[in-house]
């Protein structure tokens, strides 16, 4: 009774759909984080009858044969890319990248990882880190007796200083694209890692060569749609519940075929 295993693929399937679903749902305020969603391919086919098989009996030819499927399978969780609404913040250390890019940080081991999380911080010595103290590339160190700080659409950091009128330039943040951003691993923590998939880091700087602009007072707001994960949610749960039915009458199926004497 094939019925059963394929019934079980479709249950497992189903979950696996939830599963994406409430992950979304878990991180509707998450900065920066794009939507997930599950992706599904059928198992082989059995072929019990090719396409195209001549016929022994009269020599016509079988127009679609039989073919005889096994269940369905994950075949991605894919990340749904698109830009979240811009939330006004304030704070001088907040920037939201507008358009396509990512800010690029060194992490704890040395190696490099992106994030769309622009909700940046100052460490004790002035660095300008992430939440989690990653610094955050290219390493710009803001002074102690800086009166104020202002980050343009560039990425040009500004400080301010009681004594000056004009403002110091600091630095320029950057901003890194991929070929394949959905290749790319995420870790959590809102960062990710390149990958084979994703290609090699393109770096340039805000607003050239297709990449976004930064702006300053804004954070990135998640592209979560709670009424879509809700349809998702119900759909998932209501092929749940087909699947079991299949179960439940194939077992009824051979509980009926023991029966026979």
């Amino acid at each position: 009774m094939k019925a059963l295993q394929i019934a079980a693929s479709g249950m497992s399937a189903q979950q696996m759909r939830v599963d994406v679903v409430s992950n979304n749902l878990a991180n509707m305020s998450t900065t920066g984080y794009n939507a997930r969603r599950a992706d599904f391919a059928d198992l082989h086919y059995q072929q019990l009858a090719r396409p195209g098989t001549v016929n022994a009996t009269d020599g016509t030819m079988l127009p679609t044969g039989v073919q005889m499927g096994m269940g369905v399978r994950a075949a991605s969780v894919s990340t749904v890319l698109a830009q979240g609404s811009l939330a006004a913040t304030g704070g001088d250390l907040d920037v939201a990248v507008e358009g396509a890019g990512y800010l690029e940080v060194t992490l704890p081991n040395g190696g490099v990882g992106y994030t769309r999380d622009g909700a940046l911080k100052r460490s004790g010595d002035g660095l300008i880190v992430t939440a989690d103290g990653h610094e955050v590339a290219p390493g710009i160190t803001i002074p102690n007796d800086a009166r104020s700080l202002s980050i343009n659409a560039e990425g040009e950091v500004y400080v301010y200083f009681v004594d000056q009128v004009q403002p110091q330039l600091l630095g320029q943040l950057s901003l890194v694209n991929f070929t394949n951003a959905k290749g790319l691993e995420a870790i959590g923590s809102n960062l990710f890692l390149e990958t084979a998939a994703s290609g090699a880091p393109l770096q340039g700087v805000p607003g050239e060569d297709g990449l976004g602009t930064l702006r300053q007072g804004y954070l990135e707001e998640s592209t979560v749609d709670a009424v879509r994960e809700v349809t998702e949610l119900i759909k998932a749960q209501r092929g749940y519940e087909l699947n079991s039915k299949v179960i439940t009458a194939a077992d009824q199926m051979l509980a009926a075929t023991a029966q026979l004497k």
